[in-house]
């Protein structure tokens, strides 16, 4: 067999059920033959973010694969790959090369050397006899250690080559966990034991390890108030009595004090990366750093404790040590100062966010026209089964009207993103949301900017059958610029963008709807939640004003 082929058998080998792709690469004919399915995208990145999405709900146990043409195909899928990278994500992306004879002349795109920057691993199959362990080593990089998107480049004329058939041959790879230093362990947990406010900071580390189980024990054997960070989102209860609530860009007033107030902070399954997108640790705070990457060790925040392995071994051995590995004063101290906490700390978050609230309560439930965007998210949040969905925001105003007042109760319930911000990701996040869970009600909310990076994979959500809901807000501006760039409105309206976005998705065969009248909005969710059942994509455009104000302390 030739070498598209074998990489495919390898794929089916692996477990892959989709291959993301947009054509021409061989590789796409060959999984086709051994029923691999093969969803085709409108542009290359949107593959990638489905791809994306495949991988994150499935904590990475089923891995999302990619694959594009050389060339301008490549070069198209550099940004979908770069967000993967800065979001953690493990995709497979198998891109093709120009023919070996050509593939160094300048200034032809080379992905497995000008990829190496946003990839955990690029490789180069120069040889058909090295396809075996190439993608061993690739999906083993993919199952192991951080999460991050592998690039193996086979050039045009090498995917049509001889090689052995990898069946019954080729082992599929396996993963495997590490858990921290035991004297780390109980370092750790001496000093929570001791704290007098500490705060848990949760990342998405614990969505890859399975570890929510183990976040909400250990919260509430010490009565610790949990708060996570974008991607982490999702990974505690945020209608608990301890949630705090998403630390993101914008947040509730309880994140900021009891965030700021921390003695002791926990971080687990995160990196801590200075972001604009995301909470600073305060000052003076004591930071046990628990991460499975050793490289995000002091890299941008300065600890005191810190504890490498997976989230879910890490929070065990916590949850054991402080239950029976402390000396019994200090057990005994732990134990008094947890049953202090559980009856100040929840009542004084839940009075803290009622008074935060009260005060967003007339945008929320705000009777204006245009629609205030706020009235949207409270209605969407108030309406939707949250057993039963799977929402995600895009770049810019979106995610910071939503992270605060979105309220996630259930694991990998909520994407959430931000480390880089490029518009158009919510749309792909959401088709790939549905393929990995068909019974779930998949959401994406964005802008009338985003629609403009990526709106024409609307069609793909037609074409392939994947019955998303859409919602987009529709002020006719990129309303987030309005401040900084006043000069420009003022002179050239460099802000104004416009569209009629509803009849738009009813041209590529989708249901669209414009909804002007707040007091049309919880009908219009409801028609559009009944057309996704039917199995018809949706696109609810409504007419939003320019709305700037945003949570953020």
């Amino acid at each position: 067999m030739n070498v598209a082929q074998a990489i495919a058998r390898i794929l089916a080998a692996e477990g892959v059920e989709i291959l993301f792709a947009y054509p021409v690469n061989p590789l796409i004919e060959a999984a086709a033959e051994v029923d691999i399915r093969t969803v085709i995208v409108r542009q290359e990145r949107v593959g990638l973010h489905m791809a994306d999405a495949w991988s994150r709900l499935s904590s990475g146990d089923r891995l999302g694969v990619f694959c594009m043409q050389h060339g301008p195909g490549a070069e198209n899928a550099y940004g979908g790959v770069a967000q993967a990278y800065g979001e953690s994500v493990p995709i497979m992306v198998i891109p093709a090369g120009y023919p070996t004879r050509v593939m160094n002349v300048d200034p032809n795109f080379s992905s497995w050397r000008q990829m190496a920057g946003v990839a955990k691993l690029t490789d180069h199959v120069g040889d058909a006899g090295a396809v075996v362990e190439s993608m061993r080593r690739g999906f083993s990089a993919l199952r192991n250690g951080r999460g991050r998107p592998v690039v193996i480049e086979v050039p045009a004329d090498v995917f049509a080559k001889e090689c052995p058939d990898p069946t019954g041959t080729y082992a599929p790879t396996f993963g495997v966990r590490s858990g921290p230093d035991p004297a780390g362990v109980v370092a750790a947990a001496r000093v929570l034991a001791a704290a007098e406010r500490p705060v848990i900071y949760a990342g998405q580390g614990v969505h890859y390890a399975k570890a929510w189980g183990e976040l909400k024990e250990l919260a509430e054997l010490l009565q610790i108030p949990v708060t996570t960070t974008l991607a982490g989102k999702s990974a505690f209860p945020e209608d608990h009595p301890l949630s705090l609530g998403t630390a993101g860009r914008t947040i509730g007033k309880q994140v900021h004090d009891f965030l700021t107030g921390a003695d002791v902070i926990l971080a687990i399954g995160a990196s801590l990366t200075r972001t604009g997108f995301g909470q600073r640790m305060p000052n003076g705070a004591t930071i046990i750093h628990a991460t499975g990457d050793p490289a995000d060790l002091q890299k941008d925040v300065p600890v005191q404790h810190a504890l490498v392995g997976d989230a879910q071994l890490t929070l065990q051995a916590l949850i054991d040590t402080v239950n029976g590995g402390l000396p019994q004063r200090v057990s005994a101290g732990a134990k008094r100062a947890a049953k202090a906490r559980a009856k100040e700390v929840p009542a004084k978050i839940d009075s803290t966010r009622k008074a935060w609230l009260k005060t967003w309560k007339p945008k929320l439930t705000s009777n204006d026209t245009p629609i205030n965007p706020y009235r949207v998210v409270y209605e969407l949040d108030r309406l939707v089964d949250k057993s039963n969905v799977i929402v995600t925001h895009d770049a810019g105003s979106p995610r910071d009207q939503m992270t605060p007042f979105w309220t996630s109760t259930e694991p990998l319930s909520y994407i959430g993103w931000g480390k880089t911000t490029q518009l158009g990701y919510g749309l792909g996040l959401a088709m790939g949301a549905k393929l990995a869970h068909p019974e779930k009600l998949c959401i994406n909310v964005w802008g009338d900017a985003a629609i403009g990076f990526t709106g024409m994979d609307f069609e793909t959500a037609v074409r392939e059958r994947i019955p998303i809901l859409s919602i987009l807000f529709n002020n006719f501006s990129m309303a987030i610029e309005i401040p900084i760039m006043q000069v420009a409105q003022e002179k050239f309206g460099s802000t104004d963008i416009s569209g009629h976005y509803a009849d738009f998705a009813k041209a590529l065969g989708g249901y669209g709807e414009r909804i002007e009248d707040p007091g049309d909005i919880v009908d219009a969710l409801k028609r559009g939640i009944a057309q996704t059942e039917a199995g018809v994509p949706v696109l609810l455009e409504f007419i939003t004003s320019k709305e700037i104000a945003y949570s953020t302390f």
